[in-house]
């Protein structure tokens, strides 16, 4: 079983900046790729950020610029660096993990961008 621990969510004024970090255990045996996925009221999931076993990454068109997905591998933790926050960028974050087509999902975080 693996858990998925997300933190650092939070309340921000506009122009702000948070910091999530996602932590794995468990039975942890392949990171074929991390990622943050976000949703709001009424809306449906969609991925943010994702980092695959190479390194590479890839972005949600309106997070790229302000947004930067990086891993540290001896913690098996990702995270997600939000720059620039729009109130648009309000929803609960969670974390994915994806091993071999095997996913787990963390309990998800909070973001609230406003004035």
């Amino acid at each position: 079983q693996v858990q998925l621990v997300e933190s650092g969510g939070g309340f921000v004024q506009p122009g702000g900046s948070l910091r999530l970090s996602c932590a794995a255990s468990g039975s942890i045996f392949s990171m074929d790729s991390m990622g943050w996925y976000r949703q709001s009221p009424g809306k449906e999931r969609e991925m943010v950020a994702l980092i695959v076993s190479n390194g590479f990454a890839s972005y949600l068109d309106s997070v790229k610029g302000r947004f930067n997905i990086s891993r540290d591998k001896t913690k098996n933790t990702v995270y997600l660096q939000m720059n620039m926050l729009k109130p648009e960028d309000t929803a609960v974050y969670y974390c994915r993990l994806n091993q071999r087509g095997f996913l787990s999902w963390g309990q998800g975080t909070q973001v609230t961008v406003s004035s």
